[in-house]
C-alpha cells in the first residue's frame, strides 16, 4: 500500500472522515467551543463555489466553518502543508466572496 502524498493519517470522528490527525483534533476542539458557547453553527467541509464573470472556475471547500463570540462568520483550513492550489483557493475565496479563510 503506497503512502499518502502529504503523510497524513485519515481519521475518523462521529461518523465524519476527516482528511488527517490535525483536522480531527480540531474538530474536537471546535466542538467543545461550542458546547461552552464560545462559537455557533459548526459546520464540517462547507463548500463554495467560485464563479467568475458567469462561469464556474472550481469549487472551495474549507474544513469548518463557524460563527464566533461576536457573531462574525469564520472560515478555517488545517494545513499541515500548503499546496499551490490551496493557495490559488485561497485567494480566490477572497477575491470572489470577501472571504479571508483562516489557517490552523
Amino acid at each position: 500500500m503506497k503512502a499518502p502524498k502529504y503523510r497524513n493519517v485519515k481519521t475518523t470522528v462521529d461518523g465524519i472522515v476527516f482528511d488527517s490527525i490535525k483536522e480531527s483534533r480540531r474538530y474536537g476542539e471546535l466542538k467543545l467551543l461550542q458546547r461552552g458557547r464560545q462559537i455557533s453553527g459548526l459546520q464540517v467541509q462547507p463548500s463554495f463555489p467560485i464563479v467568475i464573470n458567469g462561469v464556474k472556475v472550481c469549487t472551495y471547500k474549507a474544513d469548518f466553518g463557524y460563527v464566533d463570540q461576536i457573531g462574525s462568520p469564520v472560515i478555517e483550513d488545517c494545513k499541515g502543508f500548503k499546496t499551490p492550489v490551496y493557495r490559488l483557493k485561497k485567494k480566490l475565496m477572497l477575491a470572489v466572496h470577501g472571504i479571508e479563510v483562516l489557517e490552523t
